[in-house]
């Protein structure tokens, strides 16, 4: 890439990443309501996209060889574990993320 292309690459760059981070605020300005379906989407995509995730994580599972999805049931065990007790995504996603690695690298 010559100097010219490179400065046109970070600007294109910086102008998309500057969009997506304030057309928001200008789309939906703080003295209106926000309209009722963004309040929708707000409430139904995060269970969405979990739902994905867990269909995501266990697509290549094949209970019938190795350890039989052992580390991948025991490790959603925990994320539901925790999250029940502390209700907090952050740690119930890296526990189960530490819980998993654990369980392939040195158990099964």
């Amino acid at each position: 890439m010559s100097v010219t292309q490179q400065i046109i690459t970070i600007a294109m760059v910086v102008l998309a990443t500057m969009l997506t981070r304030f057309l928001p605020f200008i789309v939906f300005p703080s003295g209106k309501p926000t309209p009722k379906y963004i309040q929708y989407l707000g409430k139904v995509l995060p269970a969405a996209v979990f739902g994905l995730l867990v269909v995501y994580c266990l697509k290549n599972v094949d209970v019938m060889t190795g350890s039989h999805g052992l580390p991948e049931l025991i490790s959603i065990a925990v994320v539901t574990g925790l999250h029940l007790w502390k209700r907090n995504m952050l740690i119930s996603i890296a526990g189960g993320t530490v819980c998993y690695m654990l369980l392939v690298q040195f158990v099964f």
